[in-house]
């Protein structure tokens, strides 16, 4: 009790404890699924799956088993299952129960408390994902690989539209523990390798029942499996064999595009994987919390540019983001910007590690040939005829006939443009001309508009309204005119005058 200036007394709100805020914060988020189901909309199922970010730090066992006690009924078999998956002990379970009872009688609320008829499926598939991530972060993997199996099985019976979003998570958390099991990928006989006919599976229920969020799910986790053991060909057929559903959410398209980049790497398809790499980039988080993905997405898209023979622009290495995860990359780039072989090797060798752990070191060792490429190339631009031992002197090559076949295959290629006299020896580079005389120009003028307009018609389709709300608005108004006609036949009739009429009419 506090009193104020005026001399009256208020009441202060109770402080909850950091246990208690966590279960208030979980169940806040029942409300929002409750009314994704009632309103049939899926925007309050995301509000709630956003929310798991600021929770994950802070769950703990007793929360969970707290928050299923006040939510179900003690005699229920879904409580029962959620709170053996946590593995508490019996004891903590009866402390819980105790306290919720204490706490119910100071409040002078002691057999008030009435469970809810029917708890929807929505919530329990919730709770069940907060477990996921309690058992994922406690480095639970068995446990949770287990209970995540049974979990995404019972959702695929459902077949509830108000769950895709669920769903998605479910699957994604799915994959997490299995890919923590031993052996560890790019092992063969790791256990993810298990995960593709349920994820299969899950794909063509999904397909069926034109579950869309769960395609993009189930399409971007197969993706990720095969190429964490390195199977591309699977991979490609995928992607042949499926069409990612346009609709898709924005984190999804972000991850299908970077993974259907580093196939189009790994296949040599170096156009098309700086496409979707550049995509990806675009469509990463600008928060702190995809800072990860940016990076990822980052690194390959550095490598890719390289073997197509640019330079990245210095500002990237720039960023604050990316300054420190880019650092070997810059070295890198570097080394292939000045053609140094030697220096090329040296930090291929030097941060092999970290190039095996970002999955680009098979990338990186095809950048042999684009360092001496560019090292002809800067030749070319420095000399207008220039001999082949001398080139071969310059980029460190073995003979001449070497040279002569690298120099052919840069002209090949397109990387230069210069002629070679096989008899005399030497290359002869031809003069520049106007680049605003060819398409080239208004070819990427083409490219910008493109995606100025791609840009504009995803901004519009991503304009969400509530449904069914201009039904409502025609039914509302309906009803005045209605109940108007009414009160004017009265009127006609006799019944009332205008004078009373107008008491209680609030018009249109």
């Amino acid at each position: 009790m506090a009193e104020s200036m005026e001399g009256v007394v208020t009441e202060q709100a109770p402080q909850l404890s950091e246990a208690e805020k966590i279960v208030a914060d979980i169940r806040g988020n029942f409300s929002l699924l409750e009314r994704a189901v009632t309103q049939f909309d899926s925007r309050f199922t995301l509000r709630a799956l956003r929310s798991i970010s600021s929770l994950r730090k802070r769950l703990t066992p007793r929360a969970l088993v707290e928050a299923i006690v006040l939510t179900y009924n003690p005699h229920d078999a879904t409580a029962k299952a959620l709170i053996d998956a946590i593995g508490e002990n019996s004891s903590v379970i009866q402390d819980v129960v105790s306290q919720a009872d204490k706490n119910q009688a100071a409040n002078g609320t002691a057999g008030a408390k009435q469970p809810p008829k029917e708890i929807p499926t929505e919530i329990d598939v919730y709770i069940a994902i907060l477990i996921q991530v309690y058992l994922y972060y406690s480095e639970q993997y068995k446990a949770g690989a287990e209970f995540s199996l049974k979990l995404v099985e019972s959702i695929r019976a459902k077949n509830r539209r108000t769950l895709d979003s669920l769903a998605s998570r479910a699957y994604f958390y799915l994959a997490l523990f299995f890919e923590e099991a031993q052996p560890k990928p790019p092992s063969p006989h790791s256990p993810v390798i298990k995960l593709r006919p349920v994820f299969l599976t899950a794909l063509r229920s999904a397909v069926l029942r034109k579950d869309l969020e769960t395609q993009a799910a189930v399409i971007v986790l197969l993706l990720r499996n095969y190429l964490s053991t390195a199977d591309i060909t699977q991979a490609h057929a995928l992607l042949e064999q499926v069409n990612f559903p346009a609709t898709a959410p924005n984190n999804q398209v972000a991850r299908y595009l970077f993974y259907v980049g580093r196939i189009r790497a790994i296949q040599l398809n170096y156009s098309d994987a700086h496409g979707h790499l550049v995509s990806a980039t675009r469509k990463a988080p600008s928060s702190s919390v995809a800072v990860g993905f940016y990076q990822a997405s980052m690194k390959f898209l550095v490598v890719v540019e390289l073997l197509m023979g640019d330079i990245p622009a210095r500002d990237i290495f720039s960023q604050p983001k990316l300054e420190m995860a880019l650092q070997p990359y810059f070295k890198l780039v570097q080394a292939v910007r000045a053609g140094e072989m030697q220096g090329f090797v040296k930090i291929v060798q030097q941060y092999s590690s970290e190039f095996h752990r970002d999955g680009t070191y098979t990338l990186i060792l095809r950048l042999r040939q684009n360092v001496i490429r560019t090292g002809i190339r800067m030749l070319s631009l420095s000399y207008s005829r220039i001999s082949l031992r001398d080139i071969c002197i310059r980029l460190g090559l073995e003979s001449e006939e070497s040279a002569e076949y690298i120099v052919a295959k840069a002209i090949k290629d397109g990387v230069i443009e210069a002629t070679i006299d096989h008899e005399k020896g030497y290359m002869q580079t031809k003069q520049a001309g106007d680049v605003y005389a060819t398409g080239e120009p208004a070819a990427n003028f083409h490219d910008r508009i493109t995606a100025c307009l791609a840009l504009h018609d995803e901004s519009v389709k991503a304009m969400r309204f509530p449904m069914n709300q201009h039904r409502l608005e025609l039914k509302n108004a309906q009803e005045a005119r209605e109940r108007e006609r009414e009160l004017a036949k009265e009127i006609q009739d006799g019944d009332i005058d205008e004078d009373d009429a107008a008491e209680g009419f609030d018009g249109l």
